[in-house]
């Protein structure tokens, strides 16, 4: 069974995240809706760490979707931008925060750099 987005979120480490740009800097929070019910995720960006927590607080950026979507991303199986665009998850404050956090969610399991796909000596001199 795939994880879902709460586990993920939770197993988030508050270590440094090469794969996040050095001058990235805000919070972020997560609605998940559920039925009635809404679930609060508050992510913190800074010097390129991440720390998660469980908060309804005010953030420079609010991701709204169904739980569903958010397990969707979790699992590499959707991508945010994407999710956007088909009107899955709605934005709401600093958009440019959404890029990075399309660096949080994995990517396709079955996905492959581009680089590893053309093979040795196809890059451009």
């Amino acid at each position: 069974m795939a994880m879902s987005a709460a586990e993920f979120l939770e197993r988030l480490s508050p270590r440094r995240r090469p794969e996040l740009p050095e001058t990235t800097a805000g919070t972020l929070r997560l609605d998940l809706h559920d039925g009635g019910r809404t679930e609060h995720w508050y992510l913190t960006l800074h010097d390129q760490c991440l720390d998660v927590a469980r908060s309804a607080d005010e953030a420079d950026l609010v991701v709204r979707a169904d739980r569903e979507v958010f397990d969707r991303l979790a699992a590499g199986r959707t991508h945010v931008v994407a999710a956007l665009m088909r009107n899955d998850l709605t934005v709401q404050g600093d958009i440019r925060l959404l890029l990075a956090l399309r660096r949080i969610f994995p990517g396709p399991p079955d996905a492959r750099h581009p680089r590893d796909v053309a093979g040795p000596g196809s890059a451009r001199r």
